[in-house]
C-alpha cells in the first residue's frame, strides 16, 4: 500500500481510537460529571476528531488537496492533544472508579491525532 494512503488510513484510525477512550466513561451515571470537572472539556476535542475522520479520509482519496489535509489534520490534532492535556491536569479522579487509568489512556491516543497527521505531512514532502 502507499505510504501517502496509509498515512492518513493511522489518523483515522487514531481519531477513531480517542473517540472510543472519550466514550467510555459516558456510560456510567457521573460521566458527564467526570468530563465536567476539568478546566477544559475534552468533548470539544472529540467534535474536533469527528471532524478529522473526514479531513483524513477526504485527503485519502484525494477529494481535497492532501497537503491542505495534513495541515488541517495537524492543526487540529495539536488542538485535540492540547485540550486532552489541559483537562487532565485539572480534572477530580474522585468523580468516577474508572479514572486511574482512563486519563492516561485519553492523552495516549489524544497523542496519536498529531503524529499521524504528522507523519502524513512528512510523507507528502511537507516537512
Amino acid at each position: 500500500m502507499d505510504r501517502t494512503r496509509l498515512a492518513p488510513l493511522a489518523g483515522i484510525l487514531a481519531c477513531l481510537a480517542f473517540l472510543a477512550a472519550l466514550a467510555m466513561p459516558l456510560g456510567s451515571s457521573g460521566g458527564g460529571l467526570y468530563y465536567a470537572t476539568g478546566a477544559l472539556n475534552p468533548l470539544v476535542g472529540g467534535l474536533f476528531a469527528v471532524v478529522l475522520v473526514v479531513v483524513f479520509a477526504a485527503g485519502r482519496q484525494e477529494r481535497t488537496d492532501p497537503a491542505l489535509a495534513a495541515g488541517v489534520a495537524l492543526a487540529f490534532g495539536l488542538v485535540i492533544t492540547a485540550a486532552t492535556v489541559v483537562w487532565a491536569v485539572t480534572a477530580r479522579t474522585d468523580v468516577l472508579s474508572i479514572t486511574r487509568f482512563h486519563r492516561h489512556a485519553l492523552l495516549g491516543t489524544a497523542s496519536g491525532v498529531p503524529l499521524a497527521a504528522a507523519w502524513y505531512a512528512f510523507e507528502l514532502d511537507l516537512f
